[in-house]
């Protein structure tokens, strides 16, 4: 970073990217690390900023419709690498990983960085109300709408959130995306889809109920 002209303090930069890690899967606020910091709210963007730059972070912007809920305007943290984000944390195995507070976050993550690699959508987001209401991912791909949800749970249910963002985004298809083994449908227009048929690099899947 310092031959690219950064001129943060190594220290520092690891200080700050240890306090992100978290905000793993959660909403943005500069207030708190820069007081941790002892810096400025913008000098703690800019450093966000830098990191989104060099492919570490992923700041995932919010989608606003148009509707009378308040939405979230803030963009959500993630670490594109979920190895780094482990090691931050101090998780250094499997068992450690599925006791953690983390753990729910880091499938979020993982799932997020391989959705967008297998659809390479026109433009990703999430969505969130102040009431509570959200989707981890929108997609729009040709000029089509899609959401995905990331659940780490044996068999994933239609939930109110779910229902609110097909009714007030008007999303084609929810896929929600867990680490089982079977495709089924949820209701209409959502389906729970296992994680290996996204590994597989087929996207269909996630856009389409069967």
């Amino acid at each position: 970073m310092p031959q690219w002209g950064v001129s943060i303090p190594a220290t520092t930069l690891l200080r700050f990217w240890t306090m992100l890690a978290h905000y793993h899967g959660q909403i943005w606020n500069a207030a708190e690390p820069a007081r941790s910091l002892g810096i400025s709210e913008s000098s703690t963007r800019r450093y966000v900023d830098l990191l989104t730059d060099v492919f570490m972070i992923r700041q995932l912007q919010p989608w606003h419709a148009n509707l009378k809920k308040r939405q979230v305007k803030a963009p959500k943290i993630y670490f594109r690498d979920m190895g780094l984000l482990h090691q931050l944390l101090g998780i250094r195995s499997e068992k450690e990983l599925l006791g953690h507070p983390k753990c729910g976050a880091s499938w979020e993550g993982y799932v997020i960085e391989e959705t967008l690699k297998v659809v390479e959508p026109d433009e990703a987001y999430f969505w969130a109300t102040h009431n509570g209401a959200e989707i981890d991912l929108v997609l729009v791909k040709n000029g089509r709408m899609f959401g995905v949800e990331c659940k780490r749970v044996d068999a994933p249910r239609l939930t109110p959130s779910m229902r609110s963002a097909l009714e007030d985004l008007k999303l084609e298809h929810i896929a929600v995306v867990y680490p089982g083994t079977r495709r089924y449908p949820l209701t209409e227009r959502v389906e729970a889809v296992p994680l290996t048929q996204l590994a597989s690099g087929n996207a269909e899947p996630l856009l389409f109920s069967s």
